[in-house]
């Protein structure tokens, strides 16, 4: 099974010694378990939603090429970060972007959408990342996409707090992305992906 996880720097693993992040660990935990993947990281660092919708085919067309392929979303942070007084992209328009994402992706290959984590630097950012992973669980309802909130779990997360805290407020390190990584490979929608595989 081949994987593409699109994102922002979360993805990437920004901060992760390892050079693993989330996406690999669990791919790795896969792996040590039979099953046959291949593993595209395609997450940039400071991504938009704007950004990743106008990427994401172009990247995953050159990767995947069957039905029994998959595609990982996660973003959003980045879409409330505030610049020049205003965020980088308008609420609205966060919701409009994944919707439009989704619904084209949802029709050519088995999609997931992890939702966007916390921050440790600012508490109005964090009522921003939590209204849109809020709004992003709603579209992906009305999409039938499944739906991982991660912002809850980690919030709560001694391990991903700290780490991001000491970091760059943002990015935690390998211990971090482990605690996130254990989120997703628990996942029931997740796990689905390699019942036949």
């Amino acid at each position: 099974m081949r994987i593409c996880f699109i994102g922002d720097s979360f993805v990437n693993g920004t901060g992760d010694s390892h050079c693993l992040g989330w996406a690999g660990r669990i791919c790795a935990t896969a792996c040590n378990l039979g099953h046959d993947v291949t593993y595209y990281n395609l997450g940039v660092r400071r991504e938009t939603s704007a950004g990743i919708k106008a990427r994401w085919l172009r990247e995953v067309s050159c990767r995947l090429s069957t039905e029994n392929d998959g595609i990982v979303f996660s973003f959003g942070v980045n879409d409330t970060t505030l610049e020049n007084g205003k965020t980088r992209i308008e609420f609205s328009s966060s919701i409009e972007n994944i919707y439009n994402i989704l619904n084209t992706a949802k029709q050519m290959f088995p999609v997931l959408m992890v939702g966007p984590p916390p921050t440790t630097v600012d508490v109005k950012q964090n009522l921003r990342i939590a209204r849109l992973s809020n709004s992003f669980a709603k579209v992906c309802y009305e999409l039938d996409v499944p739906y991982l909130d991660i912002f809850s779990p980690l919030q709560s997360s001694n391990i991903w707090m700290r780490e991001a805290a000491e970091n760059d407020g943002f990015h935690p390190c390998s211990a971090g992305y482990a605690e996130l990584a254990q989120l997703v490979q628990n996942w029931s929608f997740w796990l689905s992906w390699f019942k036949e595989n």
